[in-house]
């Protein structure tokens, strides 16, 4: 039992604050409970988003290839050359944000405005470099989409993690000693009451006792004082009595 209580002094302050400590970690217990089932709910939306948009990915990924092979065919193999040449700055820039989630923040990550110049000035295969350019930044897109889903479920996992940690104990720890702590203070109070009730009577018992021989002693003492009143009225001393003798 000791092994299973908080060490402490039994007293009425003392029970009030474990009181209270029950009724905190109840609390915490509650509030973590609601917010693992957030981010569980949370975890399972973006796992079956992330899914989603890797078969998505797939498919783009697919049709990019096939758009650059296809672009390859009709301007030849020096396409990647002419688009080299035609850029000057970056393309595509990222911001990130977070997203908050029952205090936990996901990082999302979102593409910026595409800034390219127009490739249909050169000569042969320009409406084919352009496909491959759209098709390049829809894969791009999704990439980018599946990162800042990939982050916000790793973050994710770990949370739900150390949420579950912490109700677990909460629930299979902190908690039952605190009540442990609260029915062994409860108990030592009561054992403590029955001794003082017990010493009580036990003094009430003596004082009824020694009341009791003391009126037992005065009207002991009273009785003799009456017999020897009586006795010194009747050996009174009589002259008269004596003469006649």
């Amino acid at each position: 039992m000791s092994a299973a209580r908080y060490p402490t002094l039994p007293s009425r302050m003392t029970l009030q604050a474990f009181k209270n400590r029950l009724k905190g970690a109840q609390k915490g217990h509650s509030l973590l409970k609601k917010k693992a089932d957030a981010l569980i709910i949370r975890f399972r939306k973006l796992l079956k988003e992330l899914k989603t948009t890797k078969e998505e990915m797939m498919g783009e990924m697919k049709k990019a290839l096939f758009s650059i092979a296809e672009a390859k065919f009709t301007a030849g193999d020096n396409i990647s050359m002419a688009v080299v040449e035609s850029v000057k700055n970056a393309a595509v820039k990222a911001q990130i944000r977070n997203d908050n989630v029952a205090g936990v923040r996901l990082p999302v990550f979102r593409l910026m405005e595409f800034q390219t110049d127009d490739m249909a000035g050169i000569g042969k295969g320009g409406e084919q470099i352009r496909g491959v350019r759209v098709a390049f930044q829809r894969l791009l897109e999704l990439m980018v989409k599946i990162a800042s889903l990939q982050t916000s479920f790793v973050t994710l996992d770990n949370a739900i993690k150390v949420t579950n940690r912490r109700v677990n104990a909460l629930e299979k720890v902190v908690i039952p000693r605190i009540e442990n702590t609260i029915t062994y203070i409860i108990c030592e109070l009561d054992e403590l009451e029955r001794e003082e009730f017990f010493r009580l009577k036990k003094v009430q018992k003596v004082k009824k006792r020694n009341a009791e021989a003391d009126e037992k002693l005065r009207r002991e003492m009273g009785q003799h004082l009456l017999k020897a009143s009586n006795l010194l009225e009747d050996s009174e001393f009589s002259p008269d009595a004596d003469l006649v003798v």
